[in-house]
Order: C-alpha cells, then sequence, then structure tokens
C-alpha cells in the first residue's frame, strides 16, 4: 500500500505554505511541466516489478560514484527511468544501500545543496526531493551537461583533468593530492582564473562549514558553456558526509594545501590557500565574513527540511561547531 507523505514546504525550495512543488522549483528543476512530487512507482528493492524495472536501467546507465544513481526522463509531466540508449534528463538517487542514518541521505543531500544555493549563491545544480509510491524519499536533480536542446555539453571532472586514474593510481585514485592543485589548474587553463577561483574558494569553505568530506576530485569539474569555452560546472553532490561516516575535515589526502605550507588552524589554512592561489586578501576576507554570518537563514532553512528532527539538531550542532572553529 503507498505510504501517506507529509508535505510541509515545497520539496524543491523549501519554501513554507506549499503542499508539493512551487512554481519556482517547477520552472527550475522541471521546465515548468507540473510534475507531481510523488512518483507512478515503487522504490528499489521494494517488490520484485520494481526490483526488475530498478535492474533494467542500471544495465543500461553508467554514471559515476559510490551512491546508486538512476537515469530519468522526464517526459510530458511524468518522470520516469530512462529507456536503453536514451539521454536522460535528470538523474535519481534514491536511499543508498549502505551508511548510517542511509533513509536520512536524500534529505540531508537536498538541504545541502538548497543552503548553498540559497544563503551562499553557490551555483548548484538543481534539485528537489520527490517520493516513491511507497513513500519512501529520492534526491533528483537536472542534469546540467545538456544544451537546451538536449545536446551533450562537454564536461570533465578534476580526477580526469589531472590524469588520475584506478589503473595508474590505486583504488583512492580521487582523493590524491589537495585543493590547492585545482586552483593551479584553473589558472594554467581559464582565461576567465580571477572569477573562477572566487567561485572555488566559496565552495571550499561551504564544504568544510557543512562536513562535506568527500568533496573528492570527481565532484568537481569544468563545463563547457554556450560560448564554448570552459568555465567550474555548477556544484553537484554537496552533503553533511559526517552525519553517514565519521570521515576527515577534507576529503583531498593532503587537505587543502602542499605538506610543506599546511600549518596551522583550519583559518589560517585557508588564508594561506587565498594567498597562494593568487586571490586578493580583501576578496579572500570578504568571502570568510560573507560565509560566517549566515546562521539565521542556515538554522530556518534547516527547520524546513525534511530531515527527521533527530538528524535537524546534529547537523545544526555540526555546522556550529565548524562554524566556531573558522570564526
Amino acid at each position: 500500500m503507498p505510504s501517506v507523505v507529509h508535505i510541509h514546504s515545497c520539496p524543491g525550495t523549501l519554501a513554507k505554505g506549499f503542499d508539493t512543488y512551487s512554481s519556482t522549483a517547477l520552472k527550475r528543476v522541471f521546465n515548468r511541466k507540473k510534475v507531481n512530487h510523488i512518483l507512478d512507482y515503487y522504490s528499489p528493492g521494494s517488490n520484485p516489478d520494481a526490483m526488475r524495472m530498478f535492474d533494467e536501467n542500471r544495465k543500461n546507465i553508467s554514471i559515476s560514484g559510490v551512491q546508486e544513481k538512476f537515469s530519468v526522463v522526464l517526459d510530458k509531466n511524468k518522470i520516469r527511468l530512462a529507456r536503453e540508449d536514451e539521454r536522460g534528463t535528470h538523474i535519481l538517487k534514491p536511499i543508498p544501500q549502505i551508511g548510517l542514518k542511509r533513509e536520512q541521505m536524500p534529505a540531508n543531500e537536498h538541504l545541502t545543496m538548497q543552503i548553498a544555493r540559497q544563503v551562499y549563491k553557490i551555483d548548484t545544480a538543481e534539485n528537489a526531493l520527490i517520493f516513491f509510491k511507497d513513500g519512501s524519499p529520492a534526491y533528483i536533480t537536472k542534469r546540467f551537461d545538456r544544451d537546451k536542446r538536449g545536446a551533450k555539453l562537454a564536461q570533465e571532472d578534476f580526477a580526469s583533468l589531472t590524469n588520475r586514474t584506478p589503473q595508474k593510481d590505486g583504488d583512492q585514485y580521487k582523493y590524491l593530492g589537495n585543493y590547492l592543485e585545482l586552483f593551479k589548474y584553473l589558472k594554467d587553463h581559464l582565461p576567465i582564473y580571477q572569477i573562477e577561483a572566487l567561485k572555488l574558494y566559496r565552495v571550499l569553505i561551504f564544504n568544510y562549514l557543512f562536513s562535506n568530506g568527500d568533496a573528492h576530485l570527481k565532484n568537481f569539474s569544468l563545463l563547457e558553456t554556450s560560448m564554448g569555452d570552459l568555465s567550474l560546472s555548477p556544484s553537484y553532490d554537496l552533503l553533511n558526509s559526517r552525519i553517514h561516516i565519521d570521515d576527515k575535515d577534507f576529503a583531498l589526502e593532503n587537505g587543502l594545501l602542499p605538506k610543506k605550507i599546511n600549518h596551522g588552524k583550519v583559518k589560517e589554512k585557508f588564508s594561506i590557500l587565498a594567498y597562494e592561489a593568487e586571490i586578493k586578501p580583501n576578496l579572500a576576507e570578504g568571502i570568510m565574513e560573507f560565509m560566517l554570518g549566515q546562521t539565521e537563514k542556515v538554522k530556518t532553512l534547516i527547520g524546513l527540511s525534511y530531515l527527521e528532527d533527530k538528524t535537524k539538531r546534529t547537523y545544526l550542532q555540526q555546522y556550529q561547531r565548524r562554524l566556531n572553529r573558522l570564526g
């Protein structure tokens, strides 16, 4: 039997006063199509028919990452699984099969992505929560590697850009190095380095503040623009990973900086990173001040999120601890 899904805020923007998606969410995530927040089918593993349906999609689609992802298509006003050789318009991420509090992961990623966009003005992949027929939540995100006609845009992640592969560097290849390397690559390859460097600096502070210890090299990409050049892609896969695993402060092996200059408290390390990345001191300080001054907005979105109450408290406490370390 279908489970009742209690909607207390827009499952896209988290705006109060909605019992389904707001017009803003429909515009951003679903091209203004009136998509229902409940899918027509059950979650993977809920019954044999659902298992067969998702297994077929799994064979046809290959999207990198540990968390299971399925390619789906916006067909009129319905979200359905993509067929073989069909280009997906969105990616669907159900509750994963492993991890602590795994049932909270879709709401965690959705909340973290909304905080990044709404509070910190970070360019993110469009996203929302959506629910299976049995009430189980999933995270859905609109693909940004497609142009308006649906043609594929070139995208390359930093594991590939820095020539790190599992064959050459082992299973942990995407966790090697330090974040300063990303700035150096941007400087060597992008004509608008000063603008992109500020964007990346803000995202790295955000990842620290929100305990995203899985921000590895494959979670940063360059994307082809409509003009044919390259820029940082919208941010994706942002979530508080510490709720689900006891990980490190930074995903990359050496953290923010190379070992020889990686010293001091975390705020000092961010200052050194800005200096080495040739970000002007007044701009770096302005970004840090902005990032540390949004507590009330963050609290509001946490309260409106679809995390359970206990996990909301954990999420807020972890944010406040990181805030204290930086401030």
